[in-house]
């Protein structure tokens, strides 16, 4: 409308002050629109909520080398977030672990084959009895033959009962010196079978730390950006290495969970479309791949010197039960007869039949949200449910929602599969990004939800 303004010979003063205004009024905008460097200062422990913006290129060249101590940096953190992050990793604290051999040889790194456990001998004439705790003691050694002076291994433990369907977990500790200890509950009566399983050497958890360290990107990520007929794709993920191209951060504002992408070079941020996961970042040396291998040194099991299972007898008189705040194994509970037995004086109920599952869930709305896991249960309460019936809400598969109605008892279901994960989100398909949201976002939004 403003360019007809100009063009026009019969245009009186009021018009042309109107189509000034309107012409400065749309360079504004576009040059809003199309910023592609902004730059906020923020005190220390501030979020950056910056959606659909760029930031500011690297000053660096794009053939600069990488630098991983700076390559995924992430917002400081509040006095709580990090003392949260130090609780978490002290859960899972791992030991330093030996640098690979140079030459690397496969002959120097942790075999199951040549590895052994023993279990340690019991108390009066070696009886175990329920409520008593086993003791084993597992040696690793190399491919040949020799024994590993150092820790860092990944190791799991079990003693289970297939007949009983009944099992439990170790606790398994590093000695450092290449020997590790697994403390088991005593908890069923009858035979228990201990089975030790070498997941990592040692060598491998080196290699996977320096991938986690330096490839936090090994996952390939886009997005389509789409405007017209224009369309752009570019990468996307947590953190993106600096390069001269500017890059759209997508930091969610209620979460706070980071997302950025390369800005595409003809297209805004607002233009992006979709998202998808492409393949994987093919990040393992020659060498590293031999410490991976199914049946060789990844998952294999350890075998017993010595016999691999003890009898257990029934408690003796005056024992305590095992609780989960006592002996050395730290338990919250075990399997019995496929079921699992809660430990430390928690109840669980169980529902064994149609009508304890339609007594728990009458007169209830549930809502269900989560992968495929959540999908078994889904289908499960759909199952055991026979008077149930599906609402059909012409949903999307695989995402949803669904809806299962039981009218006798008042009994309904919501659940969304996929829906409720979001970036980064590792599908195939295309996602349209209007259709997925957090988990967390999911349940502020229903009703009785604390916000």
């Amino acid at each position: 409308m403003w360019l007809k303004c100009f063009i026009s010979n019969h245009v009186n003063m009021k018009l042309l002050k109107t189509c000034v205004i309107l012409l400065l009024v749309y360079m504004l905008l576009f040059t809003l629109r199309n910023m592609d460097l902004l730059q906020i200062h923020f005190e220390e422990n501030s979020i950056i909520f910056l959606k659909k913006v760029t930031s500011a290129p690297s000053t660096s060249p794009a053939s600069a080398p990488y630098m991983p101590d700076n390559f995924c940096t992430i917002k400081p953190l509040s006095s709580a977030e990090a003392e949260e992050e130090r609780l978490i990793l002290d859960s899972i604290a791992w030991p330093e672990t030996p640098p690979l051999p140079a030459p690397f040889s496969l002959n120097q790194t942790s075999n199951a084959a040549h590895s052994t456990f023993i279990i340690l001998p019991g108390g009066v004439g070696d009886e175990r009895h329920v409520g008593d705790q086993l003791e084993v003691i597992i040696q690793m050694y190399n491919f040949q033959g020799n024994p590993k002076k150092s820790g860092g291994d990944a190791i799991v433990a079990r003693l289970h009962n297939r007949a009983l369907e009944a099992g439990v977990a170790g606790r398994v500790v590093d000695l450092l010196n290449g020997s590790y200890s697994a403390v088991f509950s005593l908890l069923w009566e009858g035979s228990a079978q201990v089975e030790v399983t070498l997941v990592h050497s040692s060598e491998a958890v080196t290699v996977l730390r320096r991938l986690n360290r330096d490839h936090p990107d090994r996952v390939r990520f886009q997005s389509v950006f789409r405007s017209g007929s224009i369309s752009e794709s570019t990468i996307c993920n947590v953190c993106l290495r600096q390069t001269s191209q500017p890059q759209c951060n997508y930091t969610d504002l209620h979460t706070g969970d980071p997302w950025f992408c390369y800005k595409p070079k003809n297209l805004s941020c607002d233009a992006r479309f979709n998202h998808m996961k492409t393949g994987y970042n093919s990040v393992l040396k020659t060498e590293e791949l031999k410490l991976f291998q199914r049946n060789v040194n990844l998952k294999v099991f350890i075998p017993a010197s010595g016999p691999a299972s003890v009898t257990v007898l029934p408690r003796r008189k005056g024992q305590p039960a095992v609780n989960q705040d006592s002996g050395k194994s730290g338990l919250s509970g075990y399997y019995y007869q496929g079921l699992w037995q809660s430990l430390g004086g928690f109840n669980v109920h169980q529902f064994n039949n149609n009508s304890a599952i339609s007594q728990c869930l009458k007169g209830k709305v549930v809502h269900m949200y989560g992968d495929s896991t959540i999908r078994q249960w889904f289908e499960y309460l759909d199952a055991s449910l026979p008077e149930a019936k599906a609402v059909n809400l012409n949903s999307p598969k695989p995402a949803g929602p669904y809806m299962i109605w039981e009218n006798t008892n008042k009994i309904m279901i919501n659940a969304e599969f996929m829906r409720i994960k979001t970036l980064p989100l590792q599908a195939k398909f295309l996602a349209e990004l209007d259709k997925y949201t957090y988990l967390i976002k999911a349940f502020s939004n229903k009703e009785g939800a604390a916000g």
